[in-house]
């Protein structure tokens, strides 16, 4: 560790921030507690930076439930409220729209077997030299006789000016004993826009298999965390050049590079796909949509064929992917519920809209369409917009033009046939109720091609003209009357 330096909060250019009742509050407790209290980490970080936050982490040399207690009592109002964590030693308060973070100075030490650190009260020193990076290991005073001072005891500041992430130890004693730190150290790089020092950088590549005992949980916190971020590509690609990327998530790896046979390539689907990733990220804020860019092609490496005389092709990839995406889910820790049978539709129909926009728009393909995707179109078409990757701009051009078409014949068919909860007055009972079924899978057979034939409009929806065409269809398979 470096010399402690000290700075005066004069440092940053805004001062308001430290005037919030909030801090008063806090500077209160711990003058009334006699217990050093400290602002740390992030919100000084982003202070410097001019950055508003309403997260505070606040760190004390002495019990952090005591001072989350009694700084919760100062509180007195309807507004808040406090949940203690006794086991470890630490508190969170929600107060309006605060979120404070309080937790007693601490040292850890590691063995090497084991993520979980051995906990030990500690001294403000021992708190410094646990802490990730240098642009976290900021610490700003509440007391009364030196407020908002700042200690900066790794050149945290310095960092921030030169934007570079670094940690303040060795790394690989740092990413050893924490091995997240390698994702968190991804995450402020792509979010701020900071280099990773070399030392770091090697550090990360050098301990990328530590990863391995970190729950996938806390693992995929962090990759949403990059997927909501403003250009996701570039968490992406220092995951994939780190060796990160391998431990967690190899159907993605394996999208990376191109084959080439009789002189004829296909497009590198790891880079194509951060592409879809970021030009989504242009077009909405939705996590799960973001998720179905990700996997809208992961099963091509599965159905990679070469054809003589044609070329590379990945028939049926969209439905392959989809089938992947709740075994990725599962292993992954993300919910297992309508959010993932949302991304597995999107996968599954990715290519429809522009399959349709090369043929004639006709209103019977686009019904289908927006009977399958129901209420989820316009995502669907944003995702089929940001798939549209290609160096030639003609050819981009051309395919936008195209899914403007279809959009708006899904709005005039839409307006026009109210289908967006279409379906069909005939079920399967009635069939079962009307017909001797021999074969079940008859009645499914009957469903689909009274339900095509309502979509291609060659029926009404209606049960009269349904069960006259049910009586061809069964008189067509031998299917006899009760």
């Amino acid at each position: 560790m470096k010399d402690g330096k000290i700075k005066p909060i004069s440092i940053f250019a805004g001062l308001e921030p430290l005037k919030n009742h909030i801090f008063k509050l806090l500077s209160d407790t711990a003058e009334s507690l006699t217990m050093p209290a400290y602002v740390v980490g992030g919100y000084v970080r982003d202070l410097i930076l001019q950055s508003q936050s309403k997260d505070l982490d606040i760190v004390v040399i002495g019990s952090g439930v005591e001072f989350a207690e009694a700084f919760h009592e100062r509180l007195s109002d309807n507004e808040s409220s406090i949940h203690v964590f006794k086991n470890f030693g630490t508190a969170q308060i929600k107060h309006r729209d605060w979120i404070i973070e309080i937790i007693g100075a601490r040292k850890e030490s590691y063995r090497k077997d084991s993520r979980k650190p051995v906990v030990e009260n500690g001294s403000l020193l021992d708190d410094q030299n646990r802490r990730d990076f240098s642009i976290n290991s900021l610490y700003l005073s509440l007391g009364k006789e030196d407020f908002g001072t700042l200690i900066d005891p790794f050149n945290g500041v310095q960092d921030i000016q030169d934007k570079v992430i670094r940690t303040p130890q060795n790394p690989d004693i740092t990413f050893s004993d924490d091995p997240l730190r390698m994702l968190r150290a991804i995450r402020f790089s792509a979010r701020l826009g900071f280099d990773i020092d070399e030392s770091t950088w090697e550090g990360i590549k050098r301990n990328a298999h530590r990863i391995e005992i970190v729950s996938h949980e806390r693992i995929t916190d962090e990759i949403n965390a990059m997927i909501m971020g403003k250009k996701p590509s570039v968490a992406f690609n220092l995951l994939f050049e780190s060796g990160l990327l391998h431990h967690f998530f190899p159907e993605f790896v394996a999208l990376h590079g191109i084959e080439t046979v009789d002189g004829l390539s296909h497009k590198d689907n790891f880079y194509h796909t951060l592409q879809v990733l970021d030009q989504i990220c242009d077009l909405t804020d939705s996590l799960w949509l973001r998720w179905s860019a990700i996997l809208h092609d992961i099963a091509k490496p599965a159905t990679k064929r070469f054809e003589p005389g044609h070329g590379w092709t990945f028939h049926g990839h969209e439905d392959r992917g989809s089938r992947m995406v709740k075994g990725i889910f599962r292993r992954m820790r993300l919910p297992l519920d309508e959010k993932m049978r949302y991304v597995e539709k999107m996968v599954a129909m990715h290519l429809r809209p522009i399959v349709i926009s090369k043929d004639t728009v006709t209103d019977s393909a686009v019904r289908r369409l927006i009977v399958e995707a129901g209420d989820d179109i316009y995502d669907l078409l944003k995702l089929c917009q940001a798939d549209i990757t290609s160096k030639n701009k003609y050819k981009v051009q051309r395919h936008l033009e195209g899914l403007k078409v279809v959009e708006q014949k899904i709005k005039d068919v839409i307006e026009r046939d109210e289908l967006r909860n279409f379906q069909p007055v005939l079920t399967g009972n009635h069939i079962v109720e009307r017909y001797q079924i021999q074969h079940p899978q008859n009645i499914g057979q009957i469903k689909n091609e009274v339900r095509d034939a309502i979509l291609d409009g060659r029926i009404q929806n209606d049960m009269e003209e349904s069960l006259r065409l049910c009586d061809e269809i069964a008189d067509r398979l031998g299917i006899v009357k009760k």
